[in-house]
């Protein structure tokens, strides 16, 4: 066979079958990218977010840890946590007896059709005992799932990616990381991965693996408590991008995608960063 006609079959056949998203393939690339980008840094380091790669930053995260700003949003979400509802249920009916299910989510959820971050399960727990939804991003949303966090620190991230539904919601988030937007025609994988390490303004970037573990954040500009939606939101504005609404399908599949690239790690949140 001619190259020519090689080459035509190659294209036909590409253009006739999409390609499958391998998660797991995805999974051992990227990490296989920050070992080789770092080879002095464990692995496990990575669930430290810039703080593994910035020894500076670092030494000024420990100190910061012996007295961490996120201490009052681990009780005030333990108290609203066990606090029952009016027809006195609780969380824990939702949850279990063990809050500490947060590596567990996002989750794929084949009878709602799609993805369930820990903030929705939190709302639709709500809502399913006939209590009003929460705030998506701060207040108390935030502390209830800054406590859930806590009690599941250490225990490693385990998303699931089981059907072809779920697939296509992975495909999707990581779709949406790798396509530039905005006026300055930033994606993300352009500060986390190609520009990883070095300094953007005032910001010194963080790397994608890891990114999912130690949220929610307290953050020095914010002053509270916050999802790491409220994250994806505000990385839209820096790129003078529209944001997408909180827990919009968007959003929850950028989640689902970002968490499993962390998959195997262990959770540190609630966190602390700059």
């Amino acid at each position: 066979m001619k190259w020519t006609n090689l080459i035509a079959l190659l294209l036909t056949s590409m253009m006739v079958a999409p390609v499958q998203a391998d998660p797991e393939a995805d999974r051992l690339a990227l990490r296989d990218f920050y070992q080789q980008k770092f080879p002095d840094i464990d692995l496990a380091e990575f669930q430290n977010g810039v703080y593994a790669i910035d020894a500076k930053m670092r030494e000024q995260w420990v100190e910061m840890e012996d007295f961490p700003p996120y201490e009052i949003a681990i009780d005030e979400g333990e108290a609203l946590y066990n606090t029952p509802f009016a027809n006195g249920k609780s969380y824990a009916d939702c949850f279990g007896d063990d809050p500490g299910v947060k590596h567990n989510y996002p989750l794929f959820d084949q009878a709602r059709g799609g993805v369930v971050t820990l903030e929705v399960a939190i709302n639709n727990c709500r809502k399913e005992n006939g209590e009003e939804a929460l705030p998506w991003l701060v207040g108390e949303l935030a502390e209830i799932s800054s406590y859930m966090a806590y009690q599941s620190r250490g225990k490693s991230i385990d998303i699931k990616i089981e059907s072809p539904e779920a697939v296509a919601a992975y495909a999707e988030g990581q779709q949406f990381y790798y396509t530039r937007r905005g006026q300055l025609n930033f994606d993300c994988s352009g500060c986390h991965q190609q520009q990883v390490g070095q300094n953007l303004r005032a910001e010194r970037t963080s790397p994608t693996l890891g990114h999912a573990t130690h949220w929610p954040v307290y953050r020095g500009r914010w002053q509270f408590v916050g999802n790491i939606q409220k994250r994806f939101q505000e990385c839209n504005i820096q790129v003078r991008a529209v944001p997408f609404k909180a827990q919009s399908e968007t959003y929850r599949n950028l989640e689902y995608f970002l968490t499993y690239m962390s998959n195997g790690m262990e959770l540190n949140g609630p966190g602390s960063r700059r």
